[in-house]
């Protein structure tokens, strides 16, 4: 009776370290480099969608924080973990540091703003299949900040 136990409690922990090995195997870190900041004062609020739907609707998959500190030249590299996938980023220079982007009467954002890869022309909020990013093949994101 206890070596059946004493087997069981073995292949349980066995079992949790296979599936703890495989969940740490597949987040990879992703290098974000943020350029053209133009000021240290707030933070840089990231969001990281998955499909158009929840892009439309505002909602992220994730949603990040980061301090200026390490800023340089305007520049900022910032890292967060993420599976391989599809997804697509965007950023606030969220200068006050309300947690949102600040507008003006008309509804042009006065802070700055950008996405993966991105940069916008036109005067046009871009659709996710213009920022998303494949991670399986890709680890190092690029983000220009626009000012209007």
């Amino acid at each position: 009776m206890k070596k059946t136990i004493v087997l069981g409690i073995n292949l349980l922990i066995g079992v949790l370290f296979i599936g703890l090995a495989s969940y740490t195997q597949t987040q990879r870190e992703t290098e974000i480099t943020v350029t053209g900041i133009r000021s240290p004062k707030g933070k840089i609020q990231l969001d990281v969608f998955k499909d158009q739907a929840s892009y439309n609707n505002e909602q992220p998959y994730k949603k990040l924080g980061f301090d200026k500190k390490a800023l340089v030249n305007g520049t900022l590299t910032i890292n967060c973990e993420l599976a391989p996938g599809i997804y697509g980023f965007t950023i606030i220079d969220d200068e006050n540091a309300n947690g949102k982007i600040d507008k003006n009467i008309i509804g042009m954002p006065k802070e700055g703003f950008g996405f993966s890869n991105f940069f916008m022309q036109k005067m046009k909020k871009p659709s996710f299949d213009d920022f998303k990013v494949d991670l399986k093949s890709q680890q190092k994101i690029g983000i220009k900040v626009k000012y209007m």
